[in-house]
């Protein structure tokens, strides 16, 4: 019963370690990343891709109220999975950063920077008493000084630089996917189409249009910009990617904090 109370001791504290040097607290809020739908991220030779599942849990609910893909600045754009709410609060943070950054310098903020940025605002919530981690994990993609960046933050407060990437459930399935089928050097249309393949292994190979979104940063023209239904169908049906079928929503393993 002691070893039993003391386990509890440590799994309520933020800021307490265990003996074995584990924050239990922040190992649950990666739990609640696993919750959410999947995003994937995918650096691409000209450009960054973001594409996230954001299948609406009843074909009652509005598909645009479903916030999954974000515009953090004109070049740099942000996918979640995790609490939708966390999600919108580092990114509130993060526009901010943007902001301060270009009032202050005169120039955009790096994608490196921003990203640390916010996995330091992460990091706080880790060690101070009273509050608790951040559910969310981010994948922070734009161009900085010409070339794609491409980074995850962890509940954690630590950053990761990647070429391609996902989180959310299913994660290490479709990171398998990506890292058999990445090649470096493809173009941003080829990382679309890679990134709609990676989403679809997790739903039975099919997607729906409205249940998918797409965001894409190229080196020509640095500017965010999400892709129209109509156009993902079209990739989708180019693909064999469309479904077939209209019960898209299923809501398995969805909650209605977690997307």
């Amino acid at each position: 019963m002691q070893g039993q109370s003391q386990q509890q001791a440590y799994d309520r504290g933020i800021t307490i370690f265990s003996p074995d040097g584990r924050l239990y607290q922040v190992e649950y809020a990666r739990e609640a990343v696993k919750r959410g739908t999947a995003s994937v991220g995918i650096r691409a030779e000209d450009g960054v891709v973001l594409a996230a599942d954001k299948r609406a849990r009843s074909p009652l609910m509005e598909p645009e109220s479903i916030e999954k893909l974000h515009k953090a600045d004109d070049h740099v754009g942000v996918a979640s999975a995790g609490h939708v709410a966390d999600a919108r609060q580092l990114i509130d943070f993060a526009r901010r950063q943007a902001q301060v950054n270009q009032l202050r310098y005169g120039e955009p903020v790096g994608i490196e920077t921003l990203t640390k940025n916010i996995t330091d605002h992460i990091q706080q919530y880790t060690q101070v008493g009273g509050a608790r981690p951040f559910g969310v994990a981010l994948i922070v993609g734009g161009i900085e000084n010409g070339e794609p960046r491409l980074f995850e933050t962890d509940p954690s407060g630590t950053p990761y630089e990647w070429q391609a990437l996902s989180i959310g459930s299913d994660r290490s399935d479709l990171r398998d996917y990506l890292e058999t089928e990445y090649e470096e050097g493809i173009s941003t249309e080829e990382a679309v189409g890679l990134a709609l393949d990676t989403l679809a292994q997790s739903n039975d190979g099919e997607l729906e249009p409205d249940g998918v979104g797409v965001a894409t940063i190229t080196v020509d023209d640095p500017q965010y910009a999400e892709r129209p239904a109509d156009e993902i169908e079209e990739i989708l049906a180019e693909r064999d990617l469309l479904a077939t079928d209209e019960d898209a929503a299923d809501g398995e393993d969805a909650d209605a904090d977690e997307e």
